[in-house]
């Protein structure tokens, strides 16, 4: 590449180096996340990756994509880049889950008005951190600079991933049946959905996002930045030892919209909602935002990011081995009957 620029390019916006000295900065990251499958490295027209298909009769592929959303606009206020790379794994990577899949490998693209090649380094950075968490590989991106798109000081993040299950072993929630134990896994706060209302709630700005709560023992951007939590490995390791009827994951939409997702036509999920172990931050948002019970539970995931429909029988032993992979993973509820989708208690 060291023949390649253009000062004519640069005089428009678009500094090719910058790219180059970007790439440069996150080799080390990527570095990290390399699994036995990656065949290429970074810089080719496309990230190419092995299948193992060691103990897989039928495989099937699954794919997962998202972004992060309007969270990026609070990393963009207090200049902390190095977390938001982590949720947009986390957004894909738990769905592929959902379905019973590994991940395999990740790629991103961020968009952005000007190349900074520490910032996008950063980024990275937090990327790589999710794919290790996740066990996928980085094996691709791309980082695009449009001047006149977005601000300087400003850039989008989104990126998507394919994992594999065989298919005797895609989590079917066709078997799930009335008495089945729902288990919440907790999330780490808010995770990556509902932010514009979490924005106009506090309308939040470069004074009020510093301002320290005690109900939280930090400040109001450092707790909504918390990156969204990883749950591939726990449940993978949880799908090795019970039946798991259902998995759904807690985005945008909360428990109206994503729970049914996981459950068939018939049955509804019967919710103790004072079971729930729900992070203060929640309820200082609903206060700010003068926002109904209801919204809440439409919007956010409460403290719970991922849910699991279990047989009852098998629900001690998913609990336990839940527990033993670092998650405080406890009973909230049961399959019933109904239309309803959800029923609180």
């Amino acid at each position: 590449m060291k023949n390649s620029q253009s000062e004519s390019y640069k005089a428009a916006g678009v500094d090719i180096t910058a790219g180059y000295t970007a790439v440069e900065l996150m080799q080390k990251h990527i570095a990290r996340t390399a699994t036995a499958g990656v065949v290429s490295g970074i810089g080719g027209f496309g990230g190419l990756f092995e299948l193992d298909l060691t103990g897989i009769v039928r495989p099937v592929l699954v794919s997962g994509t998202d972004g992060v959303g309007t969270k990026l606009k609070i990393a963009f206020l207090l200049d902390k880049h190095d977390t938001v790379g982590i949720d947009c794994v986390a957004m894909c990577v738990n769905d592929i889950i959902c379905c019973g899949a590994k991940p395999l490998f990740f790629l991103d693209y961020i968009a952005m008005g000007k190349n900074i090649p520490a910032r996008v380094a950063s980024v990275v950075a937090g990327i790589a951190e999710g794919c290790v968490q996740s066990g996928a590989a980085l094996i691709g991106g791309e980082s695009a600079e449009m001047p006149g798109f977005y601000p300087e000081d400003e850039y989008d993040l989104a990126g998507f991933s394919v994992g594999v299950v065989d298919k005797s072993k895609i989590v079917d929630n066709a078997v799930t049946r009335v008495g089945d134990i729902i288990i919440a896994l907790p999330s780490s706060g808010v995770h990556s959905n509902g932010f514009s209302l979490v924005r106009k709630a506090f309308d939040v700005n470069e004074k009020n996002i510093a301002t320290y709560y005690d109900e939280l023992g930090t400040t109001l951007g450092e707790t909504l930045l918390t990156p969204t939590k990883i749950y591939v490995k726990p449940v993978l390791a949880a799908l090795e030892v019970g039946e798991i009827h259902g998995i759904s994951h807690i985005t945008g939409g909360g428990f109206f919209e994503n729970i049914p997702r996981s459950l068939p036509q018939g049955l509804c999920a019967k919710i103790e909602e004072r079971a729930l172990r729900t992070p203060p931050i929640f309820a200082l948002i609903q206060q700010a935002g003068k926002i109904p019970r209801r919204d809440m539970f439409n919007t956010y995931n409460m403290g719970v990011g991922m849910c699991l429909v279990v047989a009852k029988t098998d629900a001690d032993a998913i609990l336990q081995t839940l527990h033993a992979n670092g998650e405080d993973a406890y009973p909230i509820g049961e399959v019933v009957r109904g239309e309803d989708g959800v029923i609180f208690a």
